[in-house]
């Protein structure tokens, strides 16, 4: 997935959220490699990232409440800061990830690997 691409899908997620989940669209990003992307304070409520690829991926900052991450790789990803309350990580590999000042609340840990 390219740059543009992604904007796009992050613009009308965006949108979603801020319309109460009426207007835009909800993102689904299942399975899409995104090594190294630049998510840098994006807002992903809700989104569903099952299975993505966001190994070494910039999330410092990011909003990540309900979103389904389950099986994704975000090994060595920069999650500092990044809100993961109700989340379900089941399955994520966390190895070497920087978790520092993440918020895990509610989160569905089961079987990650760390």
């Amino acid at each position: 997935m390219n740059k543009q691409e992604l904007k796009k899908i992050l613009e009308l997620h965006k949108r979603w959220v801020d319309s109460d989940f009426v207007e835009g669209e909800r993102a689904n990003l299942e399975g899409d490699d995104l090594t190294g992307a630049d998510l840098w304070a994006a807002d992903l409520r809700e989104a569903d990232l099952r299975e993505a690829n966001l190994r070494n991926a910039d999330l410092l900052g990011a909003d990540l409440r309900g979103a389904n991450l389950m099986d994704v790789d975000l090994r060595d990803a920069n999650l500092m800061d990044v809100d993961l309350r109700e989340a379900n990580l089941s399955g994520a590999d966390l190895r070497g990830a920087n978790l520092t000042g993440a918020n895990l609340g509610g989160a569905n840990l089961t079987k990650v690997i760390l």
